[in-house]
C-alpha cells in the first residue's frame, strides 16, 4: 500500500490544500492505524471491527478530541480509497465520533490583555515589531500560522482590513483595529524599513520578519509570546491561541454577534464558535452573584 500513501499525501496537499501541520498529523494518524492493524493488510480486508477496536484502544489513554481527529484522518483516507475505486465500502462509515469534552477556553481579562500587548518596551530589540505582532494577535484573533503567513499585500491600511489565508486555503477578511493599525504603521516605517535599507531582506513579501530578514516562523512567534508573558508579569498560560480565545471572548462579552465572530475567526462550524458562550455565561453568573441582593453571593444591590 506504500504507493497509495504517496498518492493520498499528494491529494491532501494539492486537492484538499491542508496546512503542513494538518498534513503531518493526518499522515501520522494513518501510520498509527496501519501499524495497529498490520501494515501488510490489504485495504479491501479492513473491516469496521478493525476501526472500532482501534478507537477503543485509543479511548483508554487519549483525549476524546484527539481520538476524534484520528478517526477523521482514517475516514478521510478510506473515502479517498473509495473514490479511487480501491475499496468498495468504507469500513469507517457509520462509526460515531466520541463526544468531545466541553472545555472552556483559556483567556485573559481586558486589563491582562492590555498589559500584555503593551509589554514590549523601547529598550528591547525588535520591540516595535513585537508590539505589532501582539496587537494583531489580540486585535484580529489570528491563528499563529495565519499570522506567520501574512504578506505585505495582505494588509490594507486605508480600508483597515487584513486578508487572511486560513485552514484549507480558505480566505477571509478581518477588521484591523486602530491600535493594531497604528502598531503596524510604526513597524513598517521603522524596523522593517531598517532591515530593507541594511540589505538584509530575504523575503520581500513577508509582513513580519525575523532579525535575519526572513519570514518569522510560528515557532518564533510562540517564543516571543512566551517572553512577553513573563515581562508582563502574568501567571496565566499565554500562547498565540490563548490570545485568539481572548479576542473572541472579549468580542462576545462586548455584544458582538456570534455569526460575526465565526466569520472573523474563520470557523467552518458555528458549534466551534459556541465554545465561547460558556465563557460569557460564567462571566454573567459571576456578575450576577456579585451584584444581585438575592443571588446568595453577597450582593448589596442599589
Amino acid at each position: 500500500m506504500v504507493p497509495i500513501f504517496y498518492k493520498y499525501e499528494e491529494y491532501l496537499r494539492v486537492e484538499k490544500a491542508v496546512s503542513k501541520n494538518t498534513l503531518r498529523a493526518y499522515m501520522n494518524d494513518l501510520k498509527e492505524f496501519m501499524n495497529f492493524i498490520g501494515s501488510g493488510m490489504d485495504a479491501k480486508n479492513i473491516l469496521p471491527a478493525h476501526v472500532r477496536e482501534f478507537i477503543a484502544v485509543l479511548m483508554k489513554g487519549r483525549r476524546r478530541s484527539s481520538v476524534s481527529r484520528k478517526l477523521a484522518s482514517v475516514r478521510t483516507f478510506f473515502r479517498f480509497l473509495e473514490r479511487e475505486g480501491l475499496i468498495d465500502v468504507d469500513p469507517s462509515e457509520g462509526i460515531l465520533f466520541p463526544k468531545k469534552e466541553k472545555r472552556i477556553p483559556n483567556f485573559l481579562t481586558i486589563s491582562e490583555a492590555e498589559k500584555f500587548v503593551e509589554s514590549p518596551k523601547e529598550n528591547i530589540p525588535l520591540s516595535v515589531r513585537d508590539r505589532a505582532i501582539l496587537e494583531v494577535l489580540y486585535g484580529c484573533g489570528l491563528r499563529v500560522a495565519e499570522l506567520s503567513g501574512l504578506n505585505l499585500d495582505s494588509v490594507d491600511l486605508n480600508a483597515e482590513l487584513i486578508r487572511v489565508l486560513g485552514k484549507g486555503g480558505k480566505e477571509r477578511i478581518v477588521p484591523l483595529g486602530a491600535r493594531a493599525k497604528e502598531a503596524l504603521v510604526v513597524y513598517l516605517l521603522k524596523e522593517r524599513k531598517f532591515l530593507e535599507e541594511k540589505g538584509r531582506l530575504i523575503d520581500n513579501n513577508a509582513l513580519f520578519l525575523n532579525y535575519s530578514g526572513g519570514r518569522l516562523t510560528t515557532r518564533g512567534i510562540a517564543r516571543l509570546v512566551k517572553k512577553y508573558k513573563v515581562l508582563a508579569g502574568l501567571i496565566k498560560k499565554v500562547t498565540p491561541h490563548v490570545l485568539r480565545h481572548t479576542f473572541a471572548t472579549h468580542l462576545l462579552e462586548g455584544g458582538a454577534d456570534l455569526r460575526a465572530i465565526q466569520e472573523m475567526l474563520g470557523h467552518s462550524s458555528l458549534s466551534t464558535t459556541q465554545n465561547y458562550t460558556h465563557v460569557s455565561v460564567d462571566r454573567l453568573m459571576e456578575i450576577y452573584k456579585k451584584s444581585h441582593p438575592r443571588s446568595g453571593g453577597g450582593g448589596e444591590g442599589v
